[in-house]
């Protein structure tokens, strides 16, 4: 499947965007790009492939993100995500943490721009999906305009068409990653002069947007919009965004019909050996600011857990939210 848009995309993101997520997001948004967990080259090419790459059908659009800084098993480890069926190999050049940095992977990689397009350049040539670049705008001391925009003119030349630019420097020393995220001032002008500079280019801001309205504006100087937090915290922004930004002529889905789209998936998966936690754990914010949320959220976190738990548990979660629903309406009438 090609990617035929990235106006709305939901950020890679370690421990949480893992297939279970990207299933449930799916449900929520039939159009956004979905990106994998940052994998290793390492771990793509001799780890458990089953386990680490394995998607269902129904997450397409899905991207593949990768880290690593060797050319030939960033080829090889891209190569392997087309065979099973990625539409998209993302390059992680944007990650600060210490372990990353440890391996000259992430963000680190943003001050040898000459060797990114080196790698980037031999994934392009091993795959035939797009290969796009996940970075920031800066790290460290190398965060003026001229240092960012060398380093994107110089990996454009791998080629390379498609950006995805966090918003924020990230400082590789003095800050965790939860720091990196918050600390360095957010500068969306950046990413705007960019691609007014490049309108060759295909530029997706990230960082910090969590609202409908901040996504319709950022859409007024870039190509699409990437939300992380956001996406996972109150997992609805991405219908109501689906709506407003890509197909306003759809009806926004109720919140218990996706879920009770989603209880084949977690019987599917609990037959198989699974937990149901391996899945609800990405749902508690659907309710988010919605009268009976404390309740769905508290009842899947003390039921779900358990080796035992079946997929009873959403079905009861379910119930407990259309009750609340039930009292709402009876309140107003």
């Amino acid at each position: 499947m090609s990617i035929v848009s990235r106006k709305l995309c939901v950020a890679p993101m370690m421990d949480w965007t893992d297939r279970h997520c990207r299933y449930f997001h799916r449900l929520l948004s039939p159009d956004a790009v979905l990106y994998s967990e940052m994998i290793t080259t390492d771990a793509v090419i001799f780890g458990d492939r089953g386990r680490l790459l394995d998607f269902s059908s129904q997450e397409h659009p899905v991207a593949l993100q990768l880290g690593g800084c060797d050319p030939s098993k960033l080829a090889q480890a891209a190569k392997i995500g087309e065979a099973l069926g990625y539409d998209e190999i993302n390059f992680n050049v944007g990650c600060p943490s210490d372990r990353v940095r440890e391996g000259r992977f992430g963000a680190c990689l943003m001050a040898e721009p000459e060797h990114v397009k080196e790698c980037v350049g031999a994934m392009c040539e091993a795959v035939s999906v797009p290969v796009s670049v996940k970075c920031r705008i800066g790290i460290d001391e190398r965060d003026g305009c001229e240092d960012f925009n060398h380093f994107i003119e110089t990996v454009a030349q791998a080629p390379c068409r498609v950006f995805i630019v966090h918003a924020r420097k990230a400082w590789l020393n003095g800050l965790s990653p939860k720091q990196n995220r918050e600390v360095p001032p957010l500068d969306y002008q950046r990413v705007y002069r960019l691609k007014r500079a490049r309108p060759d280019l295909e530029i997706i801001i990230n960082g910090g947007i969590a609202t409908l309205e901040a996504c319709e504006r950022h859409l007024r100087f870039s190509d699409g919009v990437m939300l992380g937090r956001a996406a996972y915290q109150t997992p609805y922004i991405l219908a109501m965004a689906q709506q407003r930004l890509i197909r306003p002529d759809v009806a926004l889905p109720v919140r218990e019909d996706v879920l009770r789209e989603l209880v084949p998936y977690v019987a599917a998966h609990v037959s198989r050996g699974g937990r149901v936690n391996n899945i609800t754990r990405h749902i508690l914010g659907l309710y988010r600011g919605i009268r009976g949320g404390r309740a769905f959220r508290r009842y899947l976190s003390e039921n779900a857990v358990g080796s035992s738990a079946g997929v009873e548990v959403l079905e009861e979660a379910i119930a407990i939210v259309e009750r609340y629903g039930e009292l709402e309406a009876a309140l107003v009438s």
